[in-house]
């Protein structure tokens, strides 16, 4: 996956999570606080700003990479397959949330932890990239 489609996955998700957030206080306030759901709203919210940050940081790390320097290279297979994980994550996990803290279906809550596992599968995936980078 190329360094700058990551990046504007980045871009998107920092910009969603940022309106998602601010709608949610202030559209939302009385709704979320009704149904006693805003909890719900925040915690998608922080795990969509915190990917996405995880997501920049991705795309600096692909961009850095020196073509031809194997050391370099080492593991960015890896690297892109978390930024993956962790896009899919976004849309599940926090995705799910936020319909649930709108009064979504009830098949909405089994989604949330799948996104959970793909977060947890991204990080873990990084340890292979992390290790190589130890050994230089």
């Amino acid at each position: 996956m190329p360094a700058g489609l990551i990046l504007l996955l980045a871009a998107l998700c920092g910009a969603s999570g940022v309106g998602l957030g601010a709608f949610g206080a202030h559209a939302l306030k009385d709704r979320l606080l009704a149904s006693n759901s805003l909890g719900t709203w925040e915690t998608a919210v922080q795990y969509h700003l915190l990917h996405a940050l995880a997501l920049l940081i991705l795309a600096v790390w692909l961009r850095m990479a020196i073509p031809g320097d194997a050391a370099s290279q080492s593991g960015l297979g890896y690297v892109a397959a978390t930024a993956v994980l962790f896009f899919i994550g976004i849309g599940l996990f926090s995705g799910s949330l936020y319909g649930l803290a709108l009064g979504g279906p009830r098949w909405l809550g089994p989604v949330t932890p799948l996104g959970g596992l793909c977060f947890i599968v991204g990080w873990l995936l990084l340890i292979v990239p992390a290790v190589a980078s130890l050994k230089r």
